[in-house]
């Protein structure tokens, strides 16, 4: 049976994003991360706090300009686009959705504005008749009714406000969305209708995720994959049955059994991983191994090398000199 070869929809290589924070202080948010996203496929991308998820979706999407390093989007170098004309065919492929549904709509505009500002940036409606069509069509497609056009994001629960921004995204025909924390600052009880309602309409319209979320269980509910990420680098990254069921990296191993089990006798016989100490700071990270200092395996070797991005497993990567072959068969000789 031949293999399906992927279309690799973006491409992030080698991506730096580093902010000056005062006197000759360099605060590295991103730093070295590379990962391919394939076509109507979802990549999580979980951590701590802190870690620089967000700062590499803002960096993506060029909210941000990065440091260092390259995306391509569909081939071509997103950072490299620099007339108007290129940036605003870019951003109509390429959206966003926001961790805060309170902050991220303009509080002074109409629910039918907000949607309906791609539709006018990019001259998507003829006339004032098709663009409140549409907006109408966007409500409905988000689980929203006609009669909410007309009001303003205050009326609004932030379930409801998570739904007009997913809506405004939706609004000029994306292939692919970042959404940034979308659940985070909702109940327990919309964030599965949220997310069920990303997965719908992913089916729907052939739509590509990256999904960035501290939340492990709900990751591996709507991601196809799952990238770990810890001080700003990628640690590991694998299909996301494979990483929760068996992960290699030890930081991966202590945020996955921290996840409780809904079985009581699975639960009791499980072993939590206690990570001792603070997360360092990323102004001044750690050499070699930025997880060396809280890792309970750290070697020698972890000081004074960074550890090699490398496929420990088919399809299976880790940054860890647990897997380094290299250093194994050195230690075996």
């Amino acid at each position: 049976m031949a293999v399906v070869e992927r279309e690799k929809l973006l491409e992030v290589k080698n991506l730096k994003k580093h902010f000056n924070v005062g006197k000759n202080a360099v605060l590295k948010a991103v730093d070295d991360v590379s990962f391919d996203i394939y076509k109507g496929e979802t990549l999580g991308l979980v951590g701590e706090s802190g870690c620089g998820k967000s700062t590499t979706g803002r960096t993506i999407i060029r909210l941000y300009e990065a440091t260092a390093g390259n995306v391509s989007y569909e081939g071509v170098d997103v950072h490299g686009k620099k007339s108007k004309k290129e940036l605003k065919s870019f951003n109509r492929k390429m959206q966003m959705i926001f961790q805060d549904p309170y902050a991220s709509l303009n509080p002074r505009m109409t629910i039918k504005d907000i949607i309906a500002e791609g539709i006018d940036i990019h001259g998507l409606a003829k006339n004032d008749k098709e663009r409140m069509e549409r907006v109408y069509e966007l409500l409905e497609t988000v689980g929203l009714n006609r009669a909410h056009a007309s009001r303003y994001p205050h009326e609004f629960s932030g379930g409801q406000r998570q739904r007009i921004g997913i809506a405004r995204a939706l609004a000029v025909d994306p292939d692919f969305i970042i959404a940034d924390e979308p659940i985070s600052a909702l109940d327990v009880s919309i964030q599965a209708q949220v997310v069920n309602l990303m997965m719908k309409l992913q089916k729907e319209r052939g739509l590509t995720y990256l999904f960035i979320a501290h939340d492990l269980s709900m990751v591996k509910h709507i991601s196809d994959r799952v990238g770990v990420m810890y001080l700003g680098n990628i640690v590991e990254l694998a299909e996301s049955d494979e990483l929760y069921e068996e992960p290699l990296h030890p930081y991966t191993q202590a945020l996955l059994s921290a996840i409780p089990v809904p079985d009581p006798e699975v639960e009791r016989s499980r072993e939590r991983i206690i990570l001792e100490g603070d997360i360092p700071s990323p102004i001044s990270p750690p050499s070699g191994c930025r997880f060396r200092t809280r890792c309970p395996h750290a070697m020698d070797v972890c000081a004074s090398a960074v550890p090699k991005w490398q496929e420990a497993r088919e399809g299976h990567w880790v940054a860890c000199h647990l897997y380094d072959n290299d250093l194994n068969n050195e230690n075996k000789q």
